[in-house]
């Protein structure tokens, strides 16, 4: 199935008529398909119409190769059940703006189930078939392989099946048209048209600014220093020393008979005093 559709609607087409043909027919209708022995194919009014060459048989008397004319119809929807069904998609932006852009939403079937129809075959009684071939079987192997043609057929244009149930591509995208959400897409998708503005040139041109004389060479490249007017005389401040004052003047670890307190003030000031000259 796969070979002769790519999409999900194709492969549905395909799944309806395999459901109610024998498997030997349809091995030779995916020959027929393959086999380029489907000439005059077209839709017209409905209908999947095709001339079919046939195969030359001695054993049968057929010595030359015979044409069949091969029909298939899908039942059409009817117009009032259209309309229904018209007013459900419009309900649904998604819908109708994929609809509008030419896409089929995967989930288009709900509207159609919401009137007890559906836009693809789902069993025999949506196909009504004809073929002028000797075989007594209906679907035949004629009817087979102009379905799985027309599978692919409808992978390029999905809109093929709205056409076999009764409406248009054109008369649907009308339709839709005139639904307030339709009116909405179509008002956002038409776009202003300005006349073109002509220039004489696409580059940005330079800026000319008159050069300060009174500026030096230094200070153009370097920039302009600027320095406080005031410079703040450089404070002392004082640490408070919490965790060194915390034990006390003689901690446990402390073994000497001076205060640990007053001797670790006097370091800390040697260290702050030590190289204040340097700097």
């Amino acid at each position: 199935m796969g070979e002769f559709s790519r999409t999900w609607w194709g492969q549905k087409f395909i799944t309806a008529i395999e459901s109610f043909t024998d498997a030997a027919r349809l091995g030779r209708g995916r020959s027929y398909a393959r086999g380029g022995k489907i000439l005059e194919f077209a839709v017209n009014k409905g209908e999947i119409e095709a001339t079919i060459r046939g195969s030359v048989n001695p054993y049968f008397g057929v010595y030359t190769e015979p044409r069949y004319h091969t029909v298939v119809k899908i039942k059409p929807i009817a117009k009032k059940d259209w309309s229904k069904i018209i007013q459900s998609m419009a309900k649904n932006a998604s819908f109708v703006s994929k609809l509008l852009l030419n896409e089929v939403p995967e989930n288009i079937e709900r509207s159609f189930r919401e009137v007890n129809k559906n836009l693809l075959p789902h069993s025999e009684g949506d196909f009504q078939t004809s073929c002028s071939c000797p075989d007594w079987s209906n679907p035949c192997k004629h009817i087979a392989g102009l379905c799985y043609r027309f599978a692919s057929e409808l992978d390029e244009d999905p809109f093929l099946i709205f056409e076999l149930r009764g409406l248009t591509q054109e008369q649907l995208h009308q339709e839709l048209a005139k639904t307030p959400l339709g009116q909405a897409l179509i008002a956002g998708l038409k776009t202003e048209e300005l006349a073109p503005t002509p220039i004489t040139s696409y580059y940005t041109r330079p800026q000319k600014n008159q050069f300060n004389s009174a500026t030096s060479l230094k200070e153009f490249w370097q920039g302009k220093t600027i320095t406080p007017s005031i410079i703040s005389e450089n404070r002392e401040t004082n640490i408070s020393g919490i965790l060194v004052k915390k034990a006390g003047d003689f901690p446990e670890f402390w073994h000497r008979d001076t205060s640990f307190i007053a001797t670790m003030e006097e370091l800390y000031q040697r260290v702050k005093t030590k190289n204040r000259d340097v700097f």
